[in-house]
C-alpha cells in the first residue's frame, strides 16, 4: 500500500510493507530531464580539461546547450568520458532549505 506523508508541506511518500516496517523517502527535491551530447570541444591549452556539450531537452531554447568537464566514473572508479550522441539524463537537486513549495496556478488543477 502506497501513502503520502507530509513535512514541511512537502509530500513524501512512504511505503507500507506489513504494520512494523516503514520506509520513508528522504532524498532531495530533484528534477531529470534528458539530454544528447551534442559535440565533445577539445581543449585549447593542453592543460584545460576537455568539454562536453549537452543539449538539454525541454529546456529554454537559449538556454538549451550547458557545457561540463567530460570526466565521469564508472561504478569501479573508473575515469570515462562521453560520446557525441550520447543519450544522457540531466539531474538538478538542491537541499531541502534551498526549496519552497510551488503556489498553483489559477486554471491549473
Amino acid at each position: 500500500m502506497r501513502s503520502v506523508l507530509r513535512y514541511l508541506g512537502f509530500p513524501i511518500p512512504v511505503l507500507f510493507q506489513g504494520m512494523e516496517k516503514t520506509e520513508v523517502m528522504t532524498e532531495k527535491p530533484n528534477t531529470t530531464m534528458p539530454g544528447t551530447v551534442q559535440k565533445i570541444i577539445k581543449p585549447v591549452h593542453p592543460e584545460m580539461p576537455e568539454k562536453a556539450e549537452i543539449a538539454v531537452d525541454g529546456a529554454d531554447e537559449l538556454y538549451r546547450e550547458i557545457r561540463i568537464e567530460n570526466t565521469l566514473k564508472d561504478e569501479e572508479g573508473n575515469e570515462v568520458k562521453l560520446k557525441a550522441g550520447a543519450q544522457v539524463e540531466v539531474t538538478v537537486e538542491a537541499e531541502l532549505k534551498d526549496t519552497e513549495v510551488k503556489e498553483k496556478s489559477a486554471g491549473k488543477g
